[in-house]
């Protein structure tokens, strides 16, 4: 695969989980009834959808970094939470490790060769 390609997958992954986390805590499962302050933390991902669209190295950094907090949460309410909620606890889990991923591997698909770099110069 090529860097576009991870570009793609990891745009994918951040909107469906942000819309994910969004629903969630809004109204399929919220901690509780009628919605609760942890439908932020779908908002907290938001400032990195234009660097990710974009293909900046510096968000892709930044967010692999941030994300491993989205992949504990998931881990955490898929082994304690039951019905609806741990389903999409797993849902959260699968979509950051995929983000995850798809970030570390476009940086690495990104990344300047020291010796390409020795020979231009």
């Amino acid at each position: 695969m090529n860097s576009r390609n991870y570009r793609l997958l990891a745009s994918a992954s951040l909107i469906a989980l942000i819309a994910l986390c969004l629903a969630w805590e809004g109204w399929l499962a919220p901690l509780r009834p009628g919605g609760s302050w942890m439908i932020l933390k779908g908002a907290l991902l938001l400032p990195a959808v234009f660097g990710i669209l974009r293909g900046k190295r510096y968000t892709y950094k930044w967010l692999s970094l941030f994300i491993q907090l989205y992949l504990l949460e998931g881990l955490t309410r898929a082994t304690s939470d039951h019905g609806l909620s741990q389903a999409l606890a797993i849902g959260e889990t699968l979509l950051a490790a995929l983000l995850f991923a798809a970030c570390v591997l476009f940086v690495r698909s990104t990344r300047q060769n020291p010796e390409k770099q020795k020979a231009a110069g």
